[in-house]
């Protein structure tokens, strides 16, 4: 479990460099970090241990949610990945939790050169009595089979 932390941590924990890359969207004082990627950046052993299916058309959709610079936030996260064609799958989020930080995974599948949209909603859990409302976002990714 912890391997497969650090590579996602290794995704996602740099926000420095997301900060500077825009790999983030702002939602009233949390930011979003979101990344998608292809599931043989993960090791093999990692993926068996996590149920993540690795192949060379599967990819992995990562969320973050943070006030503060890595510390990421519970929330609730869903969504969807569409091709060119409209062809759309739903994306099922599954928390990963280390220590006072979790992520959000969701699997999807690609082929060759796909150019993919990610529609995601993000709703963060308040650590105070203030509301906080669904935050919709979209970012867009071309796909390589390895």
């Amino acid at each position: 479990m912890k391997s497969i932390l650090l590579s996602i941590a290794l995704l996602v924990s740099n926000l420095s460099y997301a900060v500077d890359q825009q790999l983030y969207k702002q939602h009233g004082e949390y930011k979003v970090f979101y990344s998608a990627f292809n599931s043989s950046f993960i090791d093999p052993d990692i993926a068996v241990a996590n149920d993540i299916v690795r192949g060379k058309d599967k990819g992995l959709v990562n969320i973050a949610v943070a006030k503060v610079p890595g510390v990421a936030l519970p929330a609730v996260v869903s969504g969807t990945v569409s091709n060119i064609i409209q062809q759309s799958q739903t994306l099922e989020f599954v928390a990963v939790r280390e220590q006072n930080t979790v992520y959000y995974l969701a699997p999807f599948e690609f082929d060759n050169e796909d150019f993919l949209t990610f529609k995601i909603r993000v709703v963060p859990q308040s650590d105070g009595p203030e509301t906080v409302y669904p935050y919709d976002f979209k970012f867009q990714k071309k796909m390589y089979v390895d």
